[in-house]
């Protein structure tokens, strides 16, 4: 079948449109800008439901299965979060403060750090116990950084100009995220591309930014390679932030033909524009041995789970290695649990393109590997080789590899971990570390040296690093370092609503133990189990009060929304 004719006409068309409208954007007040969000809430509320479904079929899966949690999560709520971020900070601004409290940046041992979340007083209510911390670059000072956040709104010139967004396919937020992020943190206007795996949202989007639309600030527009590669190169375009592989970044910058791997060593691309990119990697899940009790096991094995299952395990960000003690007797009683949550998961398809073929590639590379749905939810348990298939690339897809590190004690566990993860795994886009209160009180300096030295963009602490992406807040991308050359996770941070500089990386805590078990384990809040966690029983209409509440805040609302929470 022969592929649909290049409509150059009609992207011409947009991108001319964009142009021509570029300057008025970058003019608007803030004032102005702060009311396109506000407006833009409403939309997102109305078109909740619709957004969820569109997911939800797409997946193969009803609406009102336990499995559109996620698209709640991932969808309405992300986005609705993510702009609830963002008019807290530029209401900070427009009401004549600084956008980070002064507070909330801290110099320690030579380094300074930037407490970004909770932000809000509904922040502390909704996700009590959860906070977040920025640390910024070496040699970045807590002046330099309360002067350089948010620039763009407080004095330096903005020159008009055009971004191409090309959309992922995976997350329906990720996409509408990363509009913002370019029209709001660089003050670019906006051709977003959809992805052609769910191009079906397009319809919600343009509801959603209908008054950027009919302003002419934000165009979409489908398309598959080819459509990408003519508006990469498109005079008109400025900008390109894309979510996707390392593959699909060499593609647009180097070329596919035979000259492009001579272009990468004299670093000739053939796209020479403001590139920024998020593009995954292998994530790990370093588990430090402890005093855990029955319920920890069962808890954390629905986290582990968590990680690695939601969305089937196409994220970016989808735990892919568990990293477990040789000598701890509870790693054993970890995996059987892992194992019993696995195989009580309702069913469902690896739905994204390739993912048959991925797995099938970890069945061959193990045929002793469990299985605990169809040739997926494959579960690998003892990985002992650095060149295996789930060490080496990103799967994308439900497949969880287990490595095994010796270290008598906590402290030299995680020395090992640390060094495994940073040496052995490609990607630096999120890490996740569990770690009882217990443990951290005994060996506080261990802990605080792994987190310090684990070089990935976002750390999650006793929570998946993937909840960064959701809080709008936290600054979302890979670890600094990457170059065009060698892309690895990526370069630049999106989502980021204090606008902040010179990031080297993320750090998000959460309660080890959800209320009220917490009070009992030395990590008190009043946080029940999460409703993204995929054994949540009430996760779907939990996440719908919750988006519903981001959208209109109010204390009449919270009850329904415990309620729902606590009978998860």
């Amino acid at each position: 079948m022969n592929s649909p004719a290049l409509d150059t006409p009609a992207l011409d068309r947009a991108l001319t449109e964009l142009r021509h409208n570029a300057a008025s954007w970058a003019a608007a007040s803030l004032a102005e800008r702060v009311g396109l969000l506000e407006r833009l809430m409403p939309r997102i509320r109305d078109g909740a439901a619709d957004l969820v479904a569109a997911g939800a079929r797409a997946k193969g899966y009803h609406p009102d299965s336990p499995w559109a949690s996620e698209d709640w999560a991932g969808g309405p709520w992300a986005l609705a979060q993510n702009v609830a971020a963002r008019l807290h900070v530029l209401r900070r601004l427009a009401a004549g403060r600084s956008p980070v409290p002064a507070r909330s940046v801290h110099e320690q041992g030579g380094r300074t750090s930037v407490d970004v979340f909770p932000a809000t007083g509904w922040d502390r209510v909704l996700l009590n116990g959860y906070s977040a911390r920025v640390r910024m670059r070496a040699g970045i000072t807590a002046e330099q950084v309360r002067d350089h956040a948010a620039g763009q709104h407080r004095g330096r010139a903005q020159r008009p100009g055009v971004a191409l967004v090309l959309g992922a396919g995976n997350v329906a937020a990720l996409t509408a995220t990363d509009i913002l992020h370019k029209l709001y943190a660089e003050g670019h206007v906006v051709i977003a591309k959809m992805n052609p795996v769910n191009a079906y949202l397009r319809p919600h989007f343009e509801q959603i930014f209908a008054e950027y639309v009919r302003h002419g600030w934000v165009r979409f527009v489908d398309g598959g390679p080819a459509e990408g590669a003519y508006l990469t190169a498109h005079d008109a375009v400025d900008s390109i932030h894309v979510t996707g592989s390392d593959r699909t970044h060499d593609a647009i910058v180097w070329g596919t033909d035979e000259h492009a791997e001579r272009r990468r060593r004299e670093d000739a691309p053939l796209i020479d524009k403001q590139f920024t990119s998020e593009l995954g990697g292998v994530s790990p899940c370093i588990v430090v041995p402890g005093p855990w009790s029955r319920a920890d096991f069962r808890y954390q094995a629905e986290h582990i789970v968590t990680s690695k299952m939601n969305n089937s395990g196409h994220n970016c960000i989808a735990g892919q290695v568990l990293v477990l003690p040789r000598s701890w007797p509870g790693t054993e009683r970890l995996l059987e649990e892992i194992r019993r949550v696995l195989r009580a998961l309702p069913p469902r398809a690896d739905y994204y393109p390739g993912a048959h073929h991925r797995l099938q590639a970890v069945l061959a590379a193990h045929p002793q590997a469990e299985c605990h749905a169809d040739d997926s939810r494959i579960l690998v348990p003892d990985i002992t080789d650095h060149d295996d298939v789930l060490l080496t690339g990103e799967v994308f897809a439900s497949a969880l590899g287990v490595v095994r590190l010796p270290g008598e004690t906590a402290a030299h566990f995680l020395r090992h971990a640390v060094d495994f993860a940073n040496t052995v795994l490609p990607g630096t886009l999120g890490a996740t570390l569990i770690v009882d209160p217990r443990t951290e009180r005994a060996q506080p300096a261990a802990v605080e040296s792994a987190i310090s030295e684990l070089r990935y963009g976002t750390l999650g602490v006793n929570s998946w690093s993937g909840v960064n992406f959701l809080l709008g807040y936290t600054p979302w991308g890979a670890y600094p370092g990457h170059t065009r050359q060698e892309i690895g996770s990526g370069i630049g941070f999106v989502n980021n609503a204090f606008m902040l500089e010179d990031i080297e990386k993320t750090v998000l805590r959460a309660p080890f133990a959800p209320a009220p078990r917490g009070l009992l384990t030395g990590s008190p809040s009043l946080s029940p189990k999460p409703p993204y966690f995929v054994s949540h029983r009430t996760g779907r209409i939990t996440l719908e009060r919750v988006t519903r509440f981001t959208t209109a805040p109010g204390i009449s609302r919270l009850p329904a929304v415990f309620a729902s929470a606590l009978r998860g």
